[in-house]
């Protein structure tokens, strides 16, 4: 993740002189370290983890660190957050007896090493320590794992829907959004009324509308191997497994199902053609339910020992189920990244 402030160059817009972002072209950038910071405070401050279940009492106290770093960036409307934080907050426990007397008092802390908005779709890792490691700090820690982990878990994922949302920038970019509107609705009361669009027209748009929110990702690679050697490679579990050091179950029949990545993406097989076709039905398990996208790969041999692989990838859906708008992004660079530069540095076929 790019730290804040220093976006690439060639994709920022300069600033014009009147300070407009017209349509949100170009990348708006807001901190939200600060924001984070107050927004963490208010989910974890004094919150009620257990209440006298096994004569057990534990709230958490305040939140005693943030550190990291939190973004977000808007364009053209769309909300890219970015994040690194490690979060610690305090905790405290009381044992108390049947009559309700008060039996010891235990201090604990939390810690979140790493909320991330590449794993936004994962539970982040949590950590339960107490000062007392006698019997009832030990019942006080196991009882904060067991009833207090799962509520701290729904909290951090408060943060991240809200992140998604755009965090502190929410407000400006819906701001953004009516100023237009109330424009445009003036512009239409003055202007005569359009004559009605041709009904193939009114179709054509419906047609496109139905795949709004939708990417195709196309990339073209070249390897130093023959075509069928680069097939056999995407359609093997173990070659899988080497290369990208993760599970994999791949069947080599039209219409067997795929697994890959420990499971993270799954489909099925649609058309296969050895040596020169590959298409599959994929589907992210961070995906919104229902959707599914299509991955073709085409393998063309220019000459022994030379091969082009094109991908193309449809249907691929702009934001996750969290909201998250880095998808295709972040799907384009796992092709990148996690598959064809694995390939090229596992099995030597670079050019």
């Amino acid at each position: 993740m790019a730290k804040f402030g220093e976006g690439d160059k060639r994709w920022i817009v300069e600033e014009r002189q009147d300070g407009t972002n017209v349509h949100n072209w170009h990348w708006a950038e807001t901190d939200c370290l600060e924001w984070s910071r107050n927004f963490m405070s208010k989910l974890f401050s004094n919150l009620l983890l257990l209440d006298g279940e096994g004569g057990l009492f534990i709230k958490t106290k305040k939140v005693d660190k943030v550190d990291g770093e939190a973004y977000v960036n808007i364009r053209k409307g769309k909300i890219i957050p970015g994040y690194e934080l490690s979060v610690t907050l305090s905790w405290v426990g009381e044992a108390k007896d049947s009559a309700g007397k008060s039996v010891q008092k235990v201090d604990g802390l939390v810690e979140i090493p790493y909320i991330s908005d590449e794993n936004a779709d994962e539970d982040p890792e949590v950590r339960v320590s107490v000062q007392d490691e006698g019997p009832i700090g030990k019942r006080m820690k196991d009882a904060m794992l067991a009833k207090g982990k799962p509520i701290v878990l729904e909290k951090v994922r408060l943060y991240v829907q809200s992140m998604a949302k755009g965090g502190p920038a929410k407000d400006d970019l819906e701001a953004k959004k009516v100023a237009p509107k109330s424009n445009q609705s003036a512009a239409a009361a003055a202007a005569p009324a359009a004559p009605a669009a041709p009904k193939p027209a009114v179709e054509a748009e419906k047609k496109k509308k139905a795949k709004e929110g939708f990417k195709t990702i196309t990339l073209t690679e070249k390897f130093s191997c023959r075509a069928n050697i680069l097939f056999e490679i995407l359609m093997d579990d173990n070659r899988w497994k080497g290369f990208t050091q993760s599970n994999a179950k791949i069947s080599k029949e039209v219409g067997g199902e795929i697994s890959i990545f420990d499971g993270s993406v799954t489909g099925k097989n649609l058309e296969l053609e050895e040596g020169k076709l590959i298409v599959q039905q994929w589907r992210f398990g961070s995906w919104p339910d229902g959707i599914h996208s299509t991955v073709k790969l085409t393998f063309d041999e220019l000459e022994p020992g030379v091969t082009i692989v094109k991908l193309v990838h449809s249907d691929v859906p702009e934001e996750d189920r969290y909201g998250n708008a880095t998808v295709v992004e972040n799907t384009e660079r796992g092709w990148r990244d996690l598959i064809f530069h694995k390939i090229r540095a596992v099995f030597g076929f670079g050019m």
